[in-house]
């Protein structure tokens, strides 16, 4: 697939549908966006209609440009909306972006969502658009994040101190992980025994065992 194309990106697998993020999308994230919770190591923060707007209008417009590719996470479950991650820092002659932006609304949390969403993105990057390096950073006091991106099998690469504003002025350490082409194998075959783990298990709960 062309990188020209990342804004036409549909992706769906059993717990998870991704599609570029849309103005019809705003009152299912106004179900979910206004909390205070999701937006603690964020950049941004939305507390106001007017910020949810911002952010919306601003996904389109990026998406649009292929300046970002922002995603809205459907919850194959529910049906619903679930949240939002996106590609971004696209570096197509280097073979290089970087999976971000991320977040759920609380009650889809904990229930491994965001890891097979992960993987949707993984598996487009490394077998559909040929990436040798998928890169993350997350705050380096977002312990959970950091939890979340070594189970995946991201590797912890380092930290850039005072790399940019909090919205409290508060000046953050990012860390950064990265997953390269030659481990996608391994971290693939990870993610797609746990998927059956988890089915398997919840056919049990199914049978009543």
């Amino acid at each position: 697939m062309a990188w020209k194309d990342l804004a036409e990106v549909r992706l769906e697998n059993d717990y998870a549908r991704l599609r570029p993020i849309a103005f019809t999308d705003r009152a299912s994230l106004a179900e979910i966006a206004f909390d205070a919770d999701i937006w603690r190591y964020f950049v941004q923060q939305i507390d106001a209609d007017v910020d949810l707007d911002r952010f919306i209008q601003q996904a389109v417009e990026d998406t649009a440009a292929t300046r970002r590719v922002v995603f809205a996470v459907i919850d194959k479950a529910t049906g619903s909306v679930a949240g939002s991650m996106a590609y971004g820092n696209l570096a197509e002659a280097d073979r290089r972006l970087e999976i971000g932006w991320s977040w759920l609304g609380r009650a889809y949390r904990g229930k491994r969502l965001n890891r097979w969403v992960k993987f949707l993105l993984l598996q487009h990057a490394f077998e559909r658009l040929d990436c040798e390096r998928v890169e993350f950073k997350t705050d380096v006091l977002n312990l959970q994040a950091r939890k979340g991106l070594q189970n995946i099998g991201a590797t912890q690469e380092g930290v850039l101190r005072s790399f940019n504003y909090m919205q409290d002025g508060r000046r953050r350490d990012a860390i950064h992980y990265s997953i390269l082409r030659h481990e996608w194998p391994i971290v693939r075959s990870g993610l797609l025994k746990e998927a059956k783990l988890t089915r398997a298990a919840s056919e049990l709960v199914g049978a009543g065992q």
